[in-house]
């Protein structure tokens, strides 16, 4: 892949510590989600984003604030790295009326209106339609934007991802297609479900350009992403990104894990995003030694804090529950 300068973020002390900083408050958030989870503190389906880190912090830091961005159930991680705050995550977590969705979405649903988060969604492929409606609207509407929709590999199982696909290309729409491939549908490998496990030439099939990006290298998939919406605001239509990337952990915490050897798990815990950023920044003297135990303090602090804020909020009123549900024939919700 030839990329100009432009492509290039300025990989300045500022900028690297920033990336690891983002990659290190998904990593400790998403453990405390699973301490919290095994005490009870958090129900329903849990499904952490460890080991995947430096696709959400990479696609981000090169997105603009007016984009808008369509996650998966597994999008923590994706709201973190928007910007969203901690503690308001956390209480949605908790399911709290302080939270991001005022506690109605919870770990899969999440969503935010000031960052364009339009949200997790808990169907396989069912952000996709999504993501062309919206880059639709802004295309009509003339607003210099793009919709950037995150899935995984198992979407392209389904019909959404290639009728969105071929939507997009049809419309010619300002959509980046970012595939987080961690080779598992769930519990079944890739190779078991797919005829063509290069899904760019799945997106090849559509007329739209697409690359294959190391997703456990934070940086490559932050110049990958600048070269995809570099394209995408020149008018060229949508782009694909195929980030080949590995869950640590089980699918959900409901996951005993029986379909993958844990040889495996432990070989690409070897390409950890965090601990490999960190050691060639250490190499390149980008970074200071002691740099790596402020983040972990500030990190630690900030999540202590959000689980406070959580602890301390409230539940939805009972009389409140219907509330953007249900209203009755001729009937106003207030």
């Amino acid at each position: 892949m030839n990329l100009d300068t432009s492509d290039k973020p300025h990989l300045s002390r500022e900028h690297v510590l920033g990336l690891l900083r983002q990659m290190v408050l998904i990593r400790r958030f998403e453990e405390k989600c699973a301490e919290l989870y095994s005490a009870g503190k958090i129900r329903g389906f849990l499904h952490l984003y460890i080991g995947e880190e430096a696709n959400a912090v990479g696609v981000m830091r090169a997105l603009s604030p007016q984009d808008a961005i369509v996650a998966t159930y597994r999008e923590h991680g994706h709201a973190l790295a928007r910007g969203i705050p901690a503690d308001k995550v956390m209480a949605e977590m908790f399911g709290k009326v302080e939270g991001c969705s005022r506690g109605r979405g919870g770990s899969m649903h999440i969503f935010d209106k000031e960052t364009r988060f339009y949200g997790g969604n808990a169907i396989v492929a069912g952000g996709l339609p999504i993501a062309v409606g919206l880059a639709l609207a802004d295309k009509m509407q003339k607003r210099d934007n793009v919709t950037c929709c995150f899935f995984g590999e198992g979407a392209a199982a389904e019909g959404e991802f290639h009728e969105s696909l071929n939507l997009a290309a049809l419309w010619n729409l300002p959509v980046l297609f970012v595939c987080e491939n961690n080779g598992y549908a769930m519990g079944t490998a890739l190779d078991r479900s797919e005829s063509q496990t290069d899904f760019c030439r799945h997106a090849d099939a559509y007329g739209i350009p697409g690359e294959l990006v190391d997703g456990m290298d934070v940086i490559a998939v932050e110049v990958a992403t600048r070269h995809a919406l570099k394209s995408i605001r020149a008018g060229n239509g949508p782009y694909f990104l195929e980030n080949r990337t590995y869950r640590f952990r089980a699918h959900s915490m409901f996951d005993p894990e029986l379909y993958r050897d844990k040889a495996e798990v432990e070989e690409w815990k070897e390409r950890d995003p965090i601990t490999g950023f960190h050691d060639r920044l250490i190499a390149a003297s980008a970074i200071r030694e002691d740099d790596m135990a402020k983040i972990e303090d500030e990190v630690a602090a900030e999540i202590e804090a959000a689980v406070a804020y959580a602890e301390a909020g409230k539940w939805e009123a009972i009389e409140e529950l219907t509330r953007d549900v249900y209203t009755p024939a001729g009937e106003v919700a207030p």
